[in-house]
This record gives C-alpha cells, structure tokens and sequence, in this order.
C-alpha cells in the first residue's frame, strides 16, 4: 500500500494525503498540527490567538517540567523538536521528540507514533501513542486552577467562528460551556461552522485506561469570554495533571495513548460510545 502521508523536509511538514490535516514537525517550539478538515473539509483548528499565540492547532505538551514552563512561550521556556525528519510506512508517523530545556539541555525524550484511520464517510481518527521517558528526575505539573488553569497534555484549539459548540461528555450531557476537571473516558466539542453555512461538524478526545490517571480529568471551554476574546474558544484538553503533579524518576517511561475523533455531523453519546468501543489502544 502506498503511503498515506507525505512528509516535506524543505517546509518541515507531513500531511495526509487528501490534505485534511497538515502536522508541522519543524515548529520552532513544539510539533503540532493545523489545519486539522473533517472530511467534507470544514478546517476545525485554530493557530494562535491574539491573547495565546501559544495555542496551535493539536498538539501535546506538559505545563511545567521541573518548575520550567514547557507550556506558553514567553522566555525561558522549555521546546520540543523532532530530532529529523519522521519516518513514515503506510498510514502511520513516527520520530523521536526531545523535550529541552531553556539552557539547551535535554529533559525527557519522546516516542511519537501518528497514525492516520478513515472510519467512515464522516469520521476519521487521529491516533497518537506516546512514550515519555525522563533523562533526569522530574516533576510534572501544571497551574492549579482558580477559574483557569490545570491544563497540561493533548490539547485542541477550535476556530473562533466554530459556533452554537457545546461539550458532551459520557453522561450524555449537552449544551455545557465549560467542564474543568470532570473525568471520562471521552470528551467531545461541537458545533456549526460559521464560515462554511453552519455545517455540523465536531472532534472528540479519546483517552486509553492505560493512561496516567486514566480516566483522566477534563478541561474544557466554549465561551470566548474565558479569555476575553470575540468569538469562541473552543478549548479541549486531557488534564491529566488537574489534581497534582507526577514525579517520574530518570529512566522511566509514561506512555500515552489517545485518539482524536474529526467528524462531520453533531454526534450523540451512543455514536461516541460505539467509536470508544471500536477503538483498540495497545496495551500500556
């Protein structure tokens, strides 16, 4: 089978073949990826705002690691780099990633693998495994929250204009704005897409029981108001440091596997349901 991903080393980019999402892993301070389509190509995903220019798209990071902030980029801060261009073999990506310090030095070293799945005519998964493994003893942790904080992990940035979005979570609750710390085995954002005629689309963070903390704490919002912005935030995250940090001592290994779910339409909790249960993340 020909591969489903291209890589560009001039631009420092892959992308998937019918072009519904493009992953950056030259960024200067951390891979991620933008534009993330669904299928009918509704562009989801914004990079940067006014008030976060840190926010791109979809991507992973911790908060604080030793106390440095691997998080918002304002000087010092911490940086993740491939180490060279990704290999690719049918669907899937994979690289090393080195987490380093604001003096230059290597922190925590990191095995990506990204694989590409079509679901259906409206859906495909964007599956991520994770192997975080600590050069040094460290502590990750993350800002408690007071109104904002506890983010730290697999993140989503949506686009402003993404109207009507709601959070729906396994207990089949919808219309919420926000949930900051609920735990589940899924979260998923919603909505209209304002500049494409209102189309229903929507993407849902998946979170495999071998995670840390699984089932994880959520940490989620709709309202531009958070921020003080126009428009909409449409912010998800897996919290998976919301009720304290993790120590990991030099040599060992966190492994995370998440799915990330791009479809069209407004899905309810059975569909959500179903797509958990069809998903296979490798043992921990």
């Amino acid at each position: 089978m020909a591969d489903a991903i291209t890589i560009d080393e001039g631009d420092g980019v892959a992308t998937e073949r019918a072009g519904r999402w493009t992953y950056h892993w030259r960024a200067p301070t951390k891979p991620f990826f933008h534009p993330v389509a669904t299928p009918a190509g509704h562009v989801l995903s914004r990079d940067g705002t006014t008030s976060h220019p840190w926010h791109h798209g979809l991507w992973f990071t911790v908060k604080f690691v030793n106390g440095e902030n691997f998080w918002e980029e304002i000087e010092p801060f911490g940086t993740l780099h491939h180490s060279g261009a990704p290999a690719v073999a049918g669907t899937t990506l994979t690289g090393t990633v080195r987490w380093v310090r604001p003096d230059g030095t290597v922190v925590v070293e990191e095995q990506r693998e990204l694989t590409h799945v079509d679901l259906a005519p409206d859906a495909y998964a964007l599956d991520l495994h994770l192997e975080l493994t600590a050069r040094d003893d460290v502590e990750l942790d993350r800002t408690p929250y007071v109104g904002w904080g506890g983010y730290s992990g697999l993140t989503y940035r949506g686009r402003d204009d993404l109207d009507a979005t709601f959070l729906l979570d396994g207990d089949a609750t919808r219309g919420r704005d926000a949930v900051t710390g609920d735990r589940g085995r899924w979260l998923d954002l919603s909505g209209l897409a304002g500049g494409d005629a209102g189309a229903p689309v929507g993407v849902a963070m998946l979170d495999a029981p071998g995670n840390p903390n699984h089932p994880t704490p959520w940490y989620g919002h709709t309202d531009g108001a958070v921020y003080g912005e126009e428009g909409r935030t449409n912010f998800l995250n897996a919290a998976f440091l919301w009720d304290g940090p993790l120590a990991v001592a030099a040599g060992d290994t966190l492994t995370f596997d998440h799915r990330v779910l791009v479809h069209d339409g407004i899905w309810d909790a059975s569909r959500l349901e179903t797509e958990y249960g069809a998903w296979l993340p490798r043992p921990s």
